[in-house]
């Protein structure tokens, strides 16, 4: 049986997170809020005070759950005060989301372009022990991998420190890699898992791909009792339903298979 909750993003309709939610809450098992802080430009999207308890009545509600993506610009492999400022903003934000019991926290951990990587990885271990002194804990950190580097790129921060990853099944179609060997050395860390299609660009539809490569992640999925989260990472509310469609069809035979 499916063991895993099937979720998409906070940006599915055009309007702001809340309105997002409440048009999603009872027609998905778990929600991505996509969070960011931009200081320079005094913009930020948290949610409010109100806006928490809204989200946390909703969840109450419709047996929801959420995912937090952490800001998209952050550096936590960065030097200097680049590297703190991104500490503080990661941590702001794991804070003041964490009333919500979030499943995890999806982070980006990329380098600079040309910066030597024993410095980044080096920066990036302190970033994250700097994030466990102050939130207690890196289990629900999920670090997700990018598209464009080496498989193994993320591997040593995993062997440093116990932060669960977000494997991202677009990034790897898109560098050509098999998937389900890599989810078979990495799945027992995962706590999320996205999903989405590559069109014209990435996070489409799954309808563009070819059947056999969404059921062969599915399959593997449901074999291995995976009890995490499947985010469908898409950004418009055709492509969501489609891909949840596809997804709900084919979790049929892989529960025959299986």
């Amino acid at each position: 049986m499916k063991k895993f909750r099937l979720g998409t993003t906070s940006y599915v309709i055009p309007a702001e997170i809340m309105p997002n939610v409440r048009f999603l809450a009872g027609k998905t098992e778990d929600i991505e809020l996509i969070l960011f802080e931009l200081e320079e430009e005094n913009q930020s999207n948290l949610p409010s005070d109100q806006d928490m308890q809204e989200l946390q009545q909703l969840a109450q509600g419709h047996d929801l759950t959420y995912t937090i993506h952490l800001p998209l610009d952050l550096k936590l492999g960065a030097a200097g005060e680049l590297r703190a400022d991104s500490v503080r903003r990661a941590l702001r934000v794991m804070h003041h989301a964490e009333p919500l019991r979030p499943v995890g926290y999806v982070v980006h951990v990329d380098p600079e372009k040309d910066v030597d990587y024993e410095a980044w990885l080096d920066h990036a271990l302190l970033s994250l022990r700097e994030i466990r002194e102050s939130f207690g804990s890196l289990e629900k950190l999920c670090v997700e991998n990018l598209e464009g580097f080496p498989e193994t790129f993320w591997d040593p921060v995993f062997e440093h420190l116990p932060v669960s990853r977000c494997i991202d099944i677009g990034h790897l179609w898109i560098d050509g890699k098999a998937v389900v060997p890599y989810l078979e050395q990495r799945l027992a860390r995962t706590r999320v898992i996205h999903l989405h299609g590559i069109g014209s660009r990435d996070h489409q539809s799954l309808a563009h791909m070819e059947r056999e490569q969404v059921y062969e992640v599915l399959n593997f999925l449901i074999s291995r009792g995976y009890d995490g989260v499947v985010t469908l990472e898409m950004f418009a509310k055709d492509d969501v339903f489609e891909s949840r469609d596809i997804v709900l069809e084919m979790l049929e035979s892989c529960l025959w298979d299986n």
